[in-house]
């Protein structure tokens, strides 16, 4: 199984004419597009029931009149509300539009209590403005009518690849797209405004989505799997890899402590955790399976890495935002081994991210922060605060580290800084609790400890944080995220 990519509008429309110099007519993907329309809204309505279909004037539109024919061929009653005049349509959407001799109203004269379904083909994945004037209203008494709503290949006023709202979008029970999902669906707050998206086929193969090339994929097993870590008889703790996490002083000791946890639960063969002198007490008394050693400053920090065995390192929850965690930062880049940067590692650097400009280039890095992380960060530095999605703000921000970053939320996106990314889809919302961040440290740290690629890391590590949540469930706290991983594993390599 091959991970699924999310193509962009400007790729979707790539993969349209190469579909059509393929010898697939443009009204036949029209009518196919319209027709996995028609299937979805039957089987979310009763038979004979009122359907009103929102048609826009471009190609949405036209899917919007084929759907149209389609249910009122299989006895439900439709009514077609055209944005725009019938005579100024064009293309294929004309030539749908003339196909339908049925109830046709114009906007100002739709009655949505009347509706049992609305479909919205007003405005696809290609909308590049915000919505205002007629089409601001209907979107708005759409959304006020409390009736469910079919979106067509995405919610009328969400940007397809940002997943931004233009202006005003429609709130979608259920959205139907076409050969693949695009950005927009799983970026928020577009995710929020589709509800499930089922994907139709309409011809186009995939052998012509391959040749795209697409560097955007959903977030799931079979991008990672391959080279996912898996146990092996013949292994022993020191194939397995040694973590080392660095933690705060005597009274931030627990967020170093989670990391670690998370690490050793995740696989990696030893775990340490190394503390100033004044935290070796308390970290003790806490500690079992999870080594300890006291370090004093930077070179403390240098002489414990001379031990070449430690082969993963995490530093920043709880390490303080000053100028002795920039100078740790310093030595765990020089000592060329892998390395996760969280939190205070990066606040650290807050408005001098120049220092770190292609800083990570020598050995595998993820960094991991959340939006106000990574507003800090890269402050001063516009052409990554001003990047139009989250997307483009991952994919920019480790092209300029040379590191992978995993930029957090509801829908994390993980970029490597050749220009892969991928969007996570399986966030929970008991995740939104203190300390879940540094157990997601702790994953991925013990995921490169096993040797596996940065960028996979990040990605199984987020797969498996959100999945170990979702399946301990209400309640959640940090420290239940790994204990109940291996639950999640076993399922995994099942």
């Amino acid at each position: 199984m091959q991970p699924q990519p999310l193509l962009t509008p400007y790729e979707m429309k790539l993969a349209d004419a190469r579909a059509i110099a393929a010898g697939i007519p443009s009204p036949d993907l029209m009518r196919s597009a319209g027709a996995c329309v028609a299937g979805a809204a039957s089987r979310m309505i009763s038979p004979g029931g009122r359907i009103l279909v929102l048609a826009g004037p471009g190609q949405n539109g036209g899917d919007g009149f084929v759907a149209a024919r389609l249910l009122a061929g299989e006895g439900h009653r439709v009514t077609v509300a055209l944005l725009g005049a019938r005579d100024r349509l064009t293309g294929d959407a004309a030539l749908m539009a003339a196909e339908w001799d049925g109830p046709l109203v114009e906007p100002e004269q739709t009655a949505f209590d009347e509706a049992d379904l609305i479909v919205d083909a007003l405005f696809g994945a290609g909308l590049t403005r915000d919505l205002d004037g007629a089409a601001h209203r209907l979107v708005s008494r759409a959304n006020a009518a409390n009736r469910p709503i079919l979106a067509v290949d995405l919610p009328s006023g969400i940007d397809g690849e940002t997943g931004a709202v233009r202006g005003i979008a429609i709130r979608a029970t259920r959205t139907v797209t076409f050969v693949t999902r695009k950005p927009g669906h799983l970026l928020m707050p577009g995710r929020a405004h589709c509800g499930p998206v089922e994907v139709g086929a309409i011809g186009i193969g995939a052998e012509i989505v391959e040749s795209l090339r697409p560097k955007t994929v959903v977030n799931q097993k079979a991008l990672w799997f391959p080279v996912f870590p898996k146990p092996s008889l013949a292994s022993h703790k020191y194939d397995r890899g040694h973590a080392l996490v660095l933690s705060g002083g005597a009274t931030k000791t627990g967020a170093a402590r989670m990391v670690a946890r998370g690490a050793l639960r995740m696989g990696a063969g030893l775990v340490t955790v190394a503390c100033p002198p004044e935290a070796l007490a308390v970290n003790a008394a806490h500690l079992t399976a999870i080594m300890l050693r006291g370090y004093d400053g930077p070179e403390g920090f240098h002489r414990i890495l001379d031990d070449k065995r430690f082969n993963a390192l995490v530093l920043g929850p709880a390490l303080g935002v000053h100028a002795a965690t920039r100078a740790l930062v310093s030595v765990a880049v020089q000592a060329r081994r892998r390395l996760v940067l969280d939190a205070d590692a990066l606040t650290s650097f807050e408005g001098i991210a120049s220092e770190l400009h292609q800083a990570f280039r020598s050995a595998p890095t993820v960094l991991t922060p959340h939006d106000g992380e990574f507003a800090r960060l890269f402050e001063g530095l516009p052409d990554m605060l001003e990047a139009p999605s989250k997307l483009e703000k991952a994919r920019r921000a480790a092209a300029y580290l040379g590191a992978v970053v995993l930029l957090k939320g509801p829908d994390t996106v993980v970029a490597a800084p050749d220009g892969r990314a991928a969007i996570n889809e399986n966030g929970s919302p008991y995740l939104a609790t203190a300390g879940s961040g540094d157990t997601l440290c702790g994953f991925i740290a013990g995921l490169l400890a096993q040797g596996m690629p940065a960028f996979d890391a990040a990605c199984a590590g987020t797969w498996l944080h959100a999945e170990a949540a979702a399946s301990f469930g209400p309640g959640l706290i940090a420290e239940d995220l790994p204990e109940e991983l291996p639950k999640v594993l076993r399922t995994l390599l099942a």
